[in-house]
């Protein structure tokens, strides 16, 4: 970015020779990556529909940013590192990312600052009568947002309604470490946190609803699952429907709302006093056999359970009585797939265990796109920089899938993706025809930034 410091500064000595740094690169940026990304937005149009879930009750006449160029700015900014709003106060005159952005004239209109991007999260349901804050998400049309990319990215890549899908359902925490709307503090987790419910098929992140900690974390599940799937049957209506959770959303509503809803369960059921005695025996056979064979062995069992007040029928689980080195570790899972469906073995180890995959993904979005940032006064405010986070992991799952497919980094972080595709310094010229983006010539990932292009532009133009 161009600067108006030319100090120079002496490193140091290199043989005969002295190091000498000075800020006198002119249009240097850091970012020279992105243009992926905008290649990647033109034919995907994430951006652009999320964007139109905002309300605008601004003076059109006196408007300098978009709504679209606000989130694009905030979204490829968070896909590049940039966490903070604090961070765009310098990023607004890099010409690289104005004109990644969309800005018509990179060099001479500057991105937003923090105070104009702060607008975004700040909105209120009330923003038509706000003096200043006149920005409005609405928050259903951003929850739809992303059932409506995974349908829309399954089509674009595979064109066929898939037979079956699962969803897999899982809490996770953000700390908390001031006085937010909601603030509450978790015994498990030994902070004071939010435990927002997110809900994945696959890679593609379809839900992801903040929670305060001072209740049930399925408390949302019922709902959420009812207009996921509604709006997935919409346009597949063919499709076999599975729910995957660990034994925090073993709840009796969630399993009469499969029942009911003729959709599969395969749901973790907690161990207790009762349950642990139908399988001593086989418990007794995984030790025998962990003594002969020295590893761990496991011995499964169908049965039929029922809780004494919470559960309204009974129900197949599955039990995995499993002998470790130096004790036992029973495991239950609670399905409606009956035994000549799935069985007992192939249930768990297939069907139940590959939920753990859904945790990296959670990990990723959270650690590496900023999805514990909870800084915002209200839980409405934590739930839009929640949904900014969550855009950028689309966007970053949409690169893996589409431009990165049959490369070293077809299954990389967002970080990895970061650092070896997206951080690649660059000197920009900007002419009254071009922009000239000049990429160091010592990248060791040209390559692979060739083969992305090369893949996006070879993708239909969307409609």
């Amino acid at each position: 970015m161009k600067t108006q410091c030319n100090d120079r500064t002496d490193i140091g000595a290199l043989g005969r020779r002295t190091i000498v740094a000075d800020f006198s690169g002119e249009q240097i940026s850091t970012e020279g990556g992105a243009v992926v990304l905008r290649v990647l937005e033109e034919k995907t149009g994430i951006i652009e529909r999320f964007a139109a879930c905002f309300r605008d009750h601004r003076n059109r006449e006196l408007i300098e940013h978009s709504v679209h160029d606000l989130v694009a700015q905030r979204v490829f900014g968070l896909a590049l590192g940039y966490e903070d709003l604090l961070d765009h106060d310098a990023l607004r005159r890099d010409p690289l990312l104005a004109a990644v952005v969309g800005k018509v004239d990179p060099e001479n209109l500057p991105l937003a600052g923090k105070s104009t991007l702060n607008r975004l999260e700040l909105s209120t349901d009330a923003a038509a009568g706000h003096r200043y804050n006149r920005i409005e998400l609405d928050l259903a049309k951003a929850a739809d947002f992303f059932v409506e990319q995974f349908l829309r990215s399954h089509e674009q890549q595979n064109g066929a309604a898939p037979e079956r899908i699962v969803l897999d359902l899982d809490p996770s925490d953000i700390p908390l470490h001031g006085n937010q709307e909601g603030r509450f503090y978790h015994g498990y987790y030994r902070e004071y946190c939010y435990l927002p419910l997110y809900i994945y098929c696959g890679e593609h992140l379809l839900a992801v609803r903040l929670q305060t900690a001072d209740g049930d974390p399925a408390r949302h599940a019922v709902e959420e699952l009812t207009r996921i799937v509604a709006k997935i049957r919409a346009s597949w209506p063919n499709v076999r429907v599975r729910v995957r959770a660990d034994s925090g959303f073993c709840r009796d509503e969630v399993f009469s709302w499969c029942e009911a809803n003729n959709v599969e369960y395969v749901i973790g059921v907690a161990r207790n006093a009762r349950l642990e005695p139908m399988v001593k025996d086989e418990l007794e056979e995984a030790r025998k056999r962990h003594e002969r064979s020295k590893q761990p062995e496991r011995v499964f069992k169908d049965l039929e359970y029922q809780t004494e007040k919470s559960w309204t029928r009974p129900r197949r689980v599955v039990a995995k009585a499993e002998w470790l080195t130096d004790k036992a570790n029973p495991r239950f899972v609670a399905t409606n797939l009956t035994a000549e469906q799935v069985p007992a073995a192939t249930l768990y180890e297939d069907e139940y265990c590959p939920r753990g995959e859904m945790e990296n993904r959670i990990k990723e979005q959270q650690l590496y796109l900023f999805g514990t940032r909870a800084s915002v006064q209200t839980i409405r405010g934590n739930q839009i920089r929640l949904y900014f986070s969550a855009v950028a992991y689309t966007l970053v799952q949409a690169l893996r899938a589409l431009a990165l497919k049959g490369t070293d980094l077809a299954t990389a972080r967002a970080d990895t993706i970061r650092t070896k595709l997206l951080k690649i310094g660059a000197r920009v010229t900007v002419t009254v025809r071009r922009v000239w983006v000049a990429l160091s010539s010592a990248c060791p990932y040209a390559a692979t930034f060739i083969t992305a292009v090369a893949q996006l532009r070879a993708l239909p133009s969307r409609e």
